[in-house]
């Protein structure tokens, strides 16, 4: 779970009737999202003095995430949003180099495809650094953890 005591995510449920139709590949890429966040994540409300946390995840309008933070006892711990204005450029540009990174494994010399991954690696890190940026005045988290959110919002994104 966590490193720092009981401040992590121990449950994840997202508001499906907010987001829009997708495919079962997509759903299985959520599903994938969710499990690597439970399995290891920090996460610390700013006024809360201990977790661990309940999160229900929904998008408002298709432009922002919003969080709704209880602790697993059921109290509440707050809603608050985060618009995703700032990271479309980098959601579409990864989407763009992943796409390239599995076509490159089909043809690609194994020198093209690690320095295409390197660049998936570079704009996941920068979707990431954003989104800890982002979140802060709303809660702390590690960047591990930052890394598994922006994984989990780009699959909200994600079109069939």
């Amino acid at each position: 779970m966590s490193g720092d005591g009981d401040h992590y995510i121990v449950e994840l449920n997202i508001d499906e009737a907010s987001l829009p139709a997708t495919s079962p590949e997509m759903l299985h890429e959520r599903r994938v999202a969710i499990f690597d966040l439970l399995e290891e994540n920090e996460f610390r409300p700013l006024k809360s003095e201990s977790g661990p946390y309940i999160v229900k995840l929904s998008l408002e309008d298709g432009a922002r995430l919003v969080f709704d933070v209880n602790r697993s006892n059921g109290s509440d711990r707050g809603r608050f949003n985060l618009s995703l204005q700032p990271f479309r450029r980098i959601i579409k540009d990864y989407f763009l180099i992943c796409e390239s990174y599995h076509n490159a494994i089909r043809t690609a010399t194994s020198a093209q495809i690690e320095a295409i991954d390197m660049g998936r690696r570079g704009l996941h890190n920068e979707g990431s650094r954003l989104l800890t940026d982002s979140l802060r005045n709303h809660a702390e988290i590690e960047f591990n953890t930052s890394r598994r959110i922006f994984t989990l919002i780009c699959s909200l994104h994600r079109r069939p």
